[in-house]
Parts: C-alpha cells; sequence; structure tokens
C-alpha cells in the first residue's frame, strides 16, 4: 500500500527516487492531498539538482573503501558544489 508513511520513510532513508513515486501515486488518488505536493516539489527540484552528476563519480562513491578514496571525493564534492 503506498502511504505517505511509507514514502517519508523512504525518503528518510535516503531513496529518493522510490520515495518520490509513492507520494505521486498519493496524489493521484488525493489530488487535494497537501503533504504529497510539497514533497513532489521538494524532491523533483533534488532531483533536476543532481540530474547531470558525473556517473564515474557516483561509481567511485559505491565502491570507495579507503580513507583516501573517501578524501578525494570529499574534495570533489567541495569543488562541484562551489
Amino acid at each position: 500500500m503506498q502511504t505517505l508513511t511509507l514514502a517519508n520513510i523512504y525518503e528518510l532513508q535516503g531513496l529518493k527516487e522510490e520515495a518520490l513515486e509513492i507520494y505521486k501515486e498519493v496524489l493521484k488518488k488525493d489530488p487535494a492531498n497537501s503533504e504529497a505536493k510539497i514533497a513532489i516539489r521538494r524532491l523533483s527540484g533534488i532531483r533536476k539538482k543532481f540530474l547531470n552528476v558525473n556517473s564515474e563519480m557516483k561509481e567511485f562513491f559505491i565502491k570507495m573503501d579507503s580513507e583516501i578514496e573517501i578524501n578525494e571525493f570529499e574534495r570533489w564534492l567541495l569543488k562541484s558544489w562551489n
């Protein structure tokens, strides 16, 4: 069952795409649901912001396992956000 509670849990766990899909389903069933509308706007903005994320760095992030790699990724993040 697609509920706001489940979407909130997914969002808190970092599963933004899954949460977004649930919010959209909730809104289809209840077009006046303001919480779902707000969440969709918020998560859609996040998705747009990260649409062009460097896929190479994404893979690097997933696989990194040393302090040196973590530091390299942090430097890349700081450079990317400035």
